[in-house]
């Protein structure tokens, strides 16, 4: 099954092929620089799915993920075509960006696994939305910078939080204070890629990842992927007790003949 774009004016292209759902960022002139209208436009894109839809592919079209805000927004002329936003002493400042993070929350729903494609520059916004995915798959040309700072301003595209459970506080505010941009080795060694691959291959890669991530059993994944998500917030007893309800409510959820038997959990 083949998806329309889910906002031409927000320069995104969606496309659903079997369980797996690819978002492409469609401003190649810009390096895909995101505008509000693309934060809309993505908020939108999870209505779109069926409930068939397991993998999350965001990728950027050319040579660049994403290189961030464009920064036409800050001129006196903007983005063609944009609004100019609120200003943030309006009382609907805080709601406005409320809705653009909505974009880059739903790729941690647990009913899907996401995975950024990461080729180029994956600047600010674009280093944001890659850390919004479950699972970064970079291209050895990749660049990452978190940039906001050196622009006057914080990241606020629900980067931080997955920034700092990955890299740790110290190594957060080095790359942040300091806007620098790292390569993707030295991404890969933070673990903030989970596999680097040529750039010619990057795209066969990231369909082999999305291939090997439907082997799970889907109900299985889902509750994986919850239990995984919150381990770090919970002690070791309370995420034992937290395993026994999910196994609990996965095994009564699942239909008689369809149990899993002794013998199939001891040999996998």
């Amino acid at each position: 099954m083949s998806a329309e774009p889910t906002d031409r004016v927000a320069g995104l292209k969606l496309e659903v092929e079997g369980a797996v759902a690819t978002v492409t960022l469609m401003r190649r002139e810009r390096r895909n620089a995101m505008t509000p209208s693309m934060w809309r436009g993505l908020a939108q894109v999870p209505g779109r799915l069926s409930g068939d839809v397991r993998v999350v592919v965001v990728a950027g079209d050319g040579p660049s993920f994403c290189a961030g805000i464009d920064l036409r927004m800050f001129t006196p002329e903007g983005v063609p075509g944009e609004d100019r936003g609120l200003s943030p002493s309006d009382p609907g400042f805080d709601a406005q960006l409320a809705g653009y993070q909505a974009g880059f929350r739903w790729l941690r729903d647990p009913a899907i696994v996401s995975i950024a494609a990461v080729r180029g520059h994956a600047i600010g916004a674009g280093f944001q939305l890659a850390l919004a995915c479950d699972l970064r798959v970079l291209a050895d040309d990749a660049q990452l910078c978190m940039k906001e700072p050196a622009l006057g301003l914080v990241p606020d595209l629900t980067g931080t939080k997955p920034l700092v459970d990955i890299v740790g506080l110290p190594r957060a505010v080095e790359l942040c204070l300091t806007a620098r941009t790292i390569d993707a080795a030295e991404a890969a060694r933070l673990g903030l890629a989970e596999r680097v691959v040529p750039a010619a291959e990057l795209d066969d890669a990231v369909r082999e990842l999305a291939k090997e991530l439907q082997t799970a059993d889907p109900a299985a994944a889902r509750a994986t992927k919850a239990l995984l998500a919150h381990a770090h917030e919970r002690s070791l007893d309370e995420q034992a007790v937290a395993e026994r309800a999910a196994q609990a409510r996965l095994l009564q959820a699942r239909p008689a003949d369809q149990q899993v038997q002794p013998t199939q959990a001891v040999s996998g």
